[in-house]
């Protein structure tokens, strides 16, 4: 059975999973989830009622990140964690860091409040969370270009995980125009080898209803 992906476009989480996913070549059956407007089925799916959901190998696993480790203790080619102990804490050390302090400090404050809010009739975008995260992400962009001023990756000399998942986050603000580039050149030349993947495509071609991403969104150079 060809394996399930229940998510919604605009997620950093599930982004994170495709891009795991097709970079290890998993074909995957892609499901729009209105996750806010869970239904019985899909909670029995994910109590939670949390995007992603990925039904694979007769289980369904929820959470992107223990998706994305099962994907890489499964279909360990090609290889997303290093080989050593010390590498392998410095990307799941980073992983957290875009999933939980990016998420809350930028993409919260800006796709959530400009989309999703919209989508799920929430109202207005707050003013002070937009402004929070403006100023946040230069923050996150300046420590990223201090990583890869002494690094190739983020995480080390090969792409893992930790950039699939900063740039998941940073594909959703980029599709609302929300990513500084100018800022630094480094971060941005890092951003288009990683969307110049094959990995990237079906993320590329994402449309969400109502919101139309800027011209250099699919340009892979910008």
């Amino acid at each position: 059975m060809t394996p399930r992906l229940y998510q919604f476009a605009l997620s950093p989480f599930c982004r994170k999973v495709r891009l795991v996913l097709a970079e290890k070549k998993i074909d995957v059956e892609l499901v729009d989830e209105r996750y806010w407007e869970p239904t019985t089925e899909f909670l029995r799916r994910n109590p939670a009622g949390q995007v992603p959901v990925l039904r694979i190998d007769g289980m369904m696993l929820s959470e992107s990140s223990a998706i994305c480790e099962y994907l890489e203790e499964t279909h360990p080619e090609p290889p997303l964690m290093p080989s050593d102990p010390k590498g392998r804490a410095e990307v799941r050390r980073l992983v957290g860091w875009f999933d939980d302090k990016f998420h809350n400090e930028v993409t919260a404050n800006l796709v959530y409040e400009r989309v999703n809010k919209k989508l799920m009739a929430g109202g207005y975008p707050d003013g002070r969370a937009v402004k929070t995260g403006i100023m946040r992400i230069k923050q996150h962009i300046d420590y990223m270009q201090w990583l890869l001023d002494h690094r190739r990756w983020l995480a080390g000399d090969r792409v893992s995980l930790a950039d699939f998942t900063a740039a998941a986050h940073l594909s959703c603000l980029d599709y609302i125009s929300d990513v500084p580039w100018n800022r630094s050149e480094i971060v941005k030349d890092w951003y288009a080898k990683i969307k110049s993947r094959p990995a990237f495509r079906t993320i590329l071609a994402d449309q969400i209803t109502g919101f139309r991403p800027p011209v250099h969104y699919t340009n892979l150079d910008f």
